[in-house]
């Protein structure tokens, strides 16, 4: 660096944004040895997917799953070494609590056999207690329906999945019970207002494909000891120069070089190099695209948001003897376990993990604590003797883009009509939702364009998630 300028050599790139898709695709350029610099405006790795301490607690900002399906996030673990620390379940195995009845509670669970696809859900499905004899025998008419489903058909993107699933013969309690019980988690909406396309994407990915593809899997540990200390050791390891609290503020062509570089600014420096991904949120990508980058940058803007709220409770003993829960009759949607990740030593941490949470995203926490407090008294009865030792909400405002019918249609492919420039991000045109997963691919996505355009050959460990790029 001199004089608050740093030149990279013929080929060299930079990153912003230091969430899932701009690890990625800071690791995947330097491991075809490109110099890389990564920006990150928070003093922090990891997005949206992050920890922070609460006292002697180490709290997730949210539960973040993942499925065996997801071959880029899986690949993602194992480039940061942190593949042991978040395990997938030996078979799918998710206890589905109904309360709905006054006579009380009522346990199902969705599992399947080592049987292929669709036989592997079958008994689940033929002996699954929420649903009528008749409701179940429609849900399987409708699954083979949705798997005969052409995935590159756009007309899928512009129907909603609910008016799909009533023209299929499901009735209101199939969808509560079984269809929005899957989708709401993966999708962050309800059947009705999803996309058809998305909705058909998950269910035949994670349902339909393989025996195991839905097999779920959790962190043990804190996130930020994966999307954080892991890989930044990652970065570190890989040459990547990684700087947090770095808020970009301009990017631009230098008409000064024939060969088209880019000048990055950040408070006290500039940054010139061959290559730049935009790995931001929409609304920070629209404001720092460059005139002429895309054909319809304010399609960007019109890609809705949508809030996951999170509960977490501290209780002074044990209280679930499951790992997690989801449930029916109740606004609770999903509980985990999260008392070893977090380094609580004494009693149970339970972390509660509410999609669509539109209504009540912005209520006070005393109103929350009233609401929820009683209905996990319903859920776990050993809760309802214990003692609350602390009670908090973390509230993702933006936490996903909004799955509409029609989205897919606003969602940006890696490359823009700026050459050297490309756009990553969970929002891109991954055909997944807004998951980890999502920002895994469209960061391989803009690294392999990079390398395209760069000339450089791709790593070759990436061939082992070709199909996620």
């Amino acid at each position: 660096m001199t004089d608050g300028t740093w030149s990279g050599s013929a080929r060299d790139a930079v990153v912003i944004g230091g969430g899932l898709a701009g690890i990625t695709a800071a690791l995947a350029l330097a491991d075809a040895g490109v110099r890389v610099t990564l920006l990150e405006g928070r003093p922090r790795l990891g997005g949206l997917a992050f920890s922070f301490q609460r006292g002697e607690l180490t709290v997730d900002n949210g539960q973040h799953v993942y499925l065996r399906c997801c071959t880029a996030y899986r690949w993602f673990l194992d480039r940061i070494d942190g593949a042991a620390l978040a395990p997938l379940q030996d078979r799918l195995d998710v206890p589905v609590l109904d309360v709905t009845k006054p006579e009380g509670r009522r346990l199902g669970r969705l599992r399947r056999d080592a049987l292929p696809v669709p036989l592997h859900l079958g008994r689940s499905l033929a002996t699954y207690p929420h649903l009528s004899l008749a409701e179940r025998a429609m849900v399987g008419r409708a699954a083979l329906a949705l798997k005969g489903l052409d995935l590159a058909d756009p007309t899928l993107d512009a129907q909603d999945f609910g008016s799909w699933l009533t023209a299929h013969g499901q009735s209101a309690r199939a969808v509560e019970a079984l269809w929005d019980l899957v989708g709401v988690a993966t999708l962050n909406a309800v059947a009705g207002d999803a996309s058809l396309g998305l909705a058909a994407m998950v269910f035949k990915t994670g349902l339909l494909s393989d025996p195991g593809a839905a097999d779920i899997g959790w962190a043990r540990v804190p996130l930020g000891e994966l999307h954080d200390r892991l890989a930044r050791k990652a970065l570190d390891s890989a040459g990547v120069r990684t700087e947090l609290r770095s808020r970009v503020t301009s990017i631009s062509r230098n008409s000064q070089y024939e060969n088209g570089r880019w000048t990055v600014q950040v408070p006290g420096e500039t940054i010139e190099t061959d290559a730049v991904v935009l790995a931001v949120p929409q609304r920070e990508t629209y404001d720092l695209l460059p005139d002429g980058a895309l054909d319809a940058p304010d399609q960007l803007l019109r890609i809705g948001t949508a809030p996951i709220l999170n509960i977490h409770v501290v209780y002074d003993r044990k209280v679930l003897v499951r790992p997690f829960l989801t449930a029916l009759g109740t606004p609770v949607q999903w509980v985990f376990d999260r008392t070893e990740a977090s380094g609580l030593e004494q009693g149970q941490y339970l972390a509660l993990s509410q999609s669509v949470a539109q209504d009540e995203i912005d209520a006070p926490v005393a109103e929350l604590r009233e609401r929820y407090l009683p209905e996990l008294e319903r859920l776990l009865p050993r809760a309802r003797g214990a003692e609350v030792r602390d009670f908090f909400v973390t509230r993702e405002r933006t936490a996903t883009f909004a799955p509409a019918p029609g989205v897919g249609r606003l969602r940006p492919g890696a490359r823009t009509k700026a050459p050297g420039l490309y756009l990553a991000g969970a929002w891109t045109a991954t055909g997944w939702p807004a998951t980890m997963e999502s920002a895994v691919r469209s960061g391989i996505g803009a690294a392999d364009a990079a390398l395209s355009a760069l000339g450089r050959p791709r790593p070759r460990h990436l061939f082992d998630v070709e199909e996620a790029a």
